[in-house]
């Protein structure tokens, strides 16, 4: 039998972390295309006031663009998840970029332990010192476990966001990509991967077998999703900003997801970087509206 969530829908379409192309219409176009409706979410939409205007494409060598700006808004997104996560309900946080997720780790954090599935077709797991853009959404992993500058790894001084050993990144799929432009590898710390390779390899079923053994006597108070369709094949969706071939087929991310969000105290999900101006007819907006309904009931 379905199971009935209290949803809370909050939208959170910052582009700070990437760049104005589109990715700041990801909430509206799912929402006016029926995701309410679709997974059945009775409480009133929270909004988050963006600081999208603030946006400055100019680096200086080292920096990440726009961290003031991406703190400020981080703060604001946290205070609401903090707010919300008490409530007993399953947060549904639309973006935006991936940088969205340093307001949700840093609002899990002041609540308690928590653990992290990462499902991303990329690492996001750049240094800020050597990334070639100094976009904070090619290092979201890496700012959320603690690496890079004070102003967004340490906000109230309370770095590491996350652990760790306390991650699973599933579905990365860019690893040629990050040694030519020098990332930090994630495979070299204690975080759990189990890349797009892994999964076609031995299926669904034995990924998720092999997330609960490596994650078993972890005494962690939930775990949050990160899910950025980029992880989704390019041929269901080519509605991202930065595309890579191959990737996880959309039944393949159906049964991760809803394994996951029935095994695990989840307490919420991020949903990422849809860029709706690179889908004119709207295809993989209802693939993903589609999704949603599926895994969260």
């Amino acid at each position: 039998m379905p199971v009935e969530r209290n949803i809370q829908v909050i939208t959170a379409p910052s582009i700070l972390g990437l760049r104005p192309t589109g990715v700041e219409n990801l909430a509206s176009t799912l929402l006016s295309n029926g995701l309410i409706r679709t997974i059945r979410a009775e409480q009133p939409t929270i909004e988050v006031p963006t600081l999208n205007h603030l946006y400055n494409e100019r680096r200086t060598t080292g920096s990440i663009l726009n961290a003031e700006a991406i703190k400020n808004f981080s703060v604001a997104l946290s205070e609401i998840i903090q707010a919300q996560v008490s409530k007993e309900k399953f947060l549904l946080v639309l973006g935006g970029d991936c940088s969205i997720l340093i307001g949700v780790m840093l609002a899990l954090k002041s609540k308690g332990s928590y653990g992290l599935f990462f499902v991303d077709g990329h690492a996001d797991f750049y240094d800020a010192e050597t990334s070639i853009t100094g976009e904070a959404a090619d290092m979201d992993l890496g700012l959320v476990t603690g690496r890079g500058p004070d102003i967004l790894t340490n906000v109230n001084g309370v770095s590491p966001y996350v652990k760790d050993q306390n991650v699973v990144h599933l579905g990365q799929r860019d690893v040629e990509e990050t040694i030519r432009y020098n990332s930090p590898d994630i495979r070299n710390t204690k975080i759990a991967c189990f890349d797009v390779s892994f999964i076609r390899e031995h299926g669904v079923e034995a990924t998720i077998d092999a997330i609960e053994k490596r994650l078993r006597g972890l005494a962690l108070d939930g775990y949050w999703i990160h899910f950025d369709t980029d992880v989704i094949e390019h041929e269901s969706n080519p509605a991202v900003d930065y595309p890579l071939p191959g990737g996880l087929s959309i039944k393949e991310c159906e049964t991760l997801l809803t394994n996951l969000i029935t095994n695990y105290n989840i307490i919420g999900m991020t949903l990422t970087i849809y860029n709706p101006t690179l889908d004119a007819e709207g295809k993989v907006a209802q693939i993903l509206i589609n999704l949603m309904g599926k895994v969260l009931h």
